[in-house]
């Protein structure tokens, strides 16, 4: 049993911000900035590409309400929601989860992506290959 799951079934305690039949919201117990929140479905789902529709849509309508709720922390000056697939990048529990994760001045967090320059035949072939 993953430690999430062992979350949702009080094994393990966590800082419950929101609970429903369907989800959790816990406060990471990393926090990567102060309020840096997950929100977790209590059905197990490895990623993004085994969740059901369904629930999808609850999950991020639980996190659009809490990061409403979080921007109007003190000082928070923006946020960024973010899921990882995969190991590569960057899930280290293999249960899916969304992070909402409150900025603030000098946080520290840093989030940089390198540019690929793409011809206009590259993203044509691309966008091609993301529609089949």
């Amino acid at each position: 049993m993953c430690v999430f799951c062992k979350i949702i079934n009080n094994e393990i305690p966590s800082y419950r911000v929101y609970e429903d039949e369907y989800c959790i919201a816990i406060l990471d117990i990393s926090q990567a900035t102060i309020g840096h929140t997950l929100v977790i479905p209590k059905k197990h789902f490895k990623n993004i590409l085994e969740l059901d529709d369904e629930t999808a849509k609850h999950l991020f309508k639980v996190t659009k309400d809490l990061s409403i709720k979080i921007s109007k922390l003190p000082n928070v000056l923006g946020l960024n929601v973010l899921n990882n697939c995969g190991e590569k990048a960057g899930q280290s529990v293999d249960h899916f989860h969304i992070h909402i994760i409150p900025r603030y001045d000098n946080d520290k967090v840093l989030f940089s992506f390198p540019q690929n320059k793409l011809s206009n035949e590259e993203f044509l072939k691309l966008l091609e290959s993301i529609k089949k």
